[in-house]
């Protein structure tokens, strides 16, 4: 698999694949669901770009929706194949060359590992795997740090810089942007989370 982020990231998911499962699997994020799928088409196709554990794969089908998943971790592929009941594909995730095919496109706490300045570039094959009027939710750690932290890369973003990278992408528009904290009550950490949709 040719690796277009950064290798420490994927390195640290397929080492620490147990304890990071077991410490989201049962997040509860009902709340950004309803938001995200209110937007959604009722049993549209969704993909979880970046699903983890496959906890919100899992979320998605049991309330009807047709749902696909990737995710860039081996081992994290595995265990999210069995908790969600799909197959849950491997790939880099700069390799997605779906066309129009999603009505929705949900991307929680996965597109954080990119590099800012390819932000852009990843959004947009997002957007053209959108069908018109689809939408991408995606989600980052609130500030404007970039590099290692935890053993991964990560890209946090506020509201200017989210607005900068969108200003770049033509055909979507921002339709909510909004603060939140981590639903693990261990967690102390601000989120930011944006809706777009493609037009």
């Amino acid at each position: 698999m040719t690796v277009s982020y950064n290798d420490e990231t994927l390195k640290y998911y397929n080492e620490k694949t147990t304890e990071f499962y077991d410490s989201t699997v049962c997040a509860d994020l009902t709340l950004l669901y309803d938001r995200f799928l209110k937007e959604v088409c009722t049993g549209g196709k969704i993909l979880d770009f970046g699903c983890g554990s496959g906890r919100d794969a899992k979320a998605f089908k049991d309330r009807g929706y047709e749902v696909e998943a990737i995710d860039g971790s081996v081992e994290l592929c595995k265990l999210a194949s069995g908790y969600a009941g799909i197959e849950v594909r491997c790939i880099d995730f700069f390799d997605i060359k779906e066309k129009e095919k999603y009505d929705g496109i949900w991307a929680c706490a996965s597109l954080l590992h990119i590099e800012r300045k390819r932000l852009p570039e990843i959004i947009k094959l997002l957007r053209d795997a959108l069908v018109t009027n689809g939408v991408i939710y995606m989600s980052f750690k609130y500030g404007d740090f970039s590099g290692m932290r935890n053993e991964r890369y990560f890209t946090d973003l506020n509201e200017e810089l989210a607005k900068e990278i969108i200003e770049q992408i033509d055909g979507l528009k921002n339709i909510d942007m909004w603060e939140s904290y981590d639903v693990r009550r261990e967690k102390d950490v601000r989120w930011l989370n944006l809706l777009l949709r493609k037009i």
